[in-house]
């Protein structure tokens, strides 16, 4: 198990550009299940969760070849669908979030999808009942052995049918429509989770002969096709690497460019940091971030109450920069309330934080007032432990902020969500070391 050794309290400069999206990536992969014709995808970012994925497709005999770093060609005109229930698959598919999302392209295609409860980071409870409610009302009969934990769907054929999804669900939504294009009639789904990769989804399967219309919106309307063909993909930039580097930014009083951010798929993100009194200056499709010598303030509300800010559905701010919202909030002038509603357990990174010596109150699981410093008193370096990839990288900033010398333990966790970290990083003057 490796570490990261980090020396902060160093001024960054220069410009780095985001990787592929991985949420994006673990949708794009498994559309490539839908048709037997070559599929290219471009931008994908080499991290570890995506290439668990890729080596999933690998093993159910999807063709796969490397065109040129971040660019793959994927055919799967030939699997191998006994792969499905064997105790490899039972195994390799258990340790992979993203995985449940090859479920509704299998069974569209081939009459039958199975998957192990998948695992993935340990922020509390991540229900998959939208994905089989989905399915189930496309006509799937659904089975599930408590003793291995396995789940399947079969259907002969799957029906287009209304359905008002319970929780706006990202890879639910994604899962329910990689099913429905090959439906028989149309599918109505309302309360269609509608960020900027599902909607990268629906591009791609129309341009692959899909019939998707909504895109953008929270009701999608599929008309069902017979068959889909080949296409070829780009993926958009990780908005949470971009959010992760604004705040990297603020609290090291770096100077930073962020390059080819694909501003307009950002939505409420760099406003939520100008609110923590952050300057976020859009220079054609870059974002530069200007040194914070004299620090940075956080906005009240206009009645002078204490700023919340909070997760939603999309349009609302992503649940996956919140960690990186509080990490920025220590260093700033005044006070805020992180509400964190979709996950229990994802504020409890902070405790490492309050040993730094950071001043926040753990309201209780899903709500954390940070009082910040103004930078009059810096964190402390300090020894600790990822326990999953956005907290992870939260503590990584963190300790480059810090004065001293930081040990991160379990950096395997930031690595499935962060390309070559340390060594982007290192590019632009941080003093970060990879121990194995």
């Amino acid at each position: 198990m490796g570490i990261f050794k980090i020396e902060g309290g160093h001024q960054l400069k220069g410009s780095i550009q985001p990787q592929g999206a991985k949420n994006e990536a673990l949708q794009i992969l498994c559309a490539v299940l839908l048709t037997p014709e070559k599929v290219t995808i471009n931008n994908i970012p080499d991290i570890v969760d995506v290439n668990k994925l890729i080596g999933l497709l690998k093993k159910l005999g999807v063709k796969t070849e490397k065109l040129s770093r971040g660019s793959y060609s994927f055919q799967a005109d030939a699997l191998d669908l006994n792969y499905l229930e064997s105790d490899a698959f039972k195994e390799d598919g258990r340790g992979l979030r993203g995985s449940i999302m090859i479920v509704g392209p299998l069974l569209a295609r081939f009459g039958k999808g199975y998957i192990p409860k998948p695992g993935g980071d340990k922020i509390g409870r991540r229900r998959l009942d939208t994905h089989f409610e989905g399915l189930i009302k496309l006509g799937a009969k659904f089975g599930y052995s408590r003793e291995e934990q396995f789940y399947g769907v079969e259907a002969k054929k799957l029906k287009g049918t209304y359905m008002l999804l319970e929780e706006a669900s990202v890879t639910g939504t994604a899962n329910i429509v990689m099913a429905a294009v090959l439906a028989d009639g149309r599918t109505t789904i309302y309360n269609a989770a509608c960020e900027p990769y599902l909607q990268q989804l629906c591009k791609m399967l129309n341009r692959m002969g899909a019939r998707i219309s909504g895109v953008g919106s929270n009701m999608l309307v599929i008309d069902g096709v017979e068959t889909l063909g080949g296409t070829d993909h780009t993926m958009l930039p990780d908005m949470i690497e971009i959010g992760s580097w604004i705040g990297l930014a603020a609290m090291t009083k770096s100077e930073l460019t962020i390059t080819n951010v694909s501003w307009d798929d950002l939505g409420l993100i760099p406003n939520v940091f100008r609110k923590l009194g952050i300057t976020v200056e859009k220079q054609g499709d870059n974002i530069h971030i200007p040194a914070h010598t004299d620090g940075y303030e956080i906005q009240s509300f206009i009645d002078g109450s204490i700023l919340t800010i909070a997760d939603a559905p999309w349009p609302g701010f992503t649940p996956d920069l919140l960690s990186i919202v509080l990490v920025v909030a220590t260093q700033a002038r005044g006070s805020v309330l992180i509400h964190q509603k979709m996950f229990e357990s994802r504020l409890f990174f902070v405790d490492k934080l309050i040993d730094m010596g950071a001043k926040i109150i753990l309201c209780d699981p899903h709500r954390a007032t940070v009082i910040g410093h103004d930078f009059k008193s810096t964190l402390k370096a300090m020894t600790m432990t990822s326990p999953d990839i956005r907290a992870g990288i939260s503590l990584l900033i963190a300790a480059l902020s810090a004065k001293g010398t930081s040990i991160i333990q379990n950096i395997e966790q930031i690595d499935r969500g962060y390309e070559s970290i340390d060594e982007r990083l290192r590019a632009i003057g941080a003093h970060i070391e990879r121990v194995e």
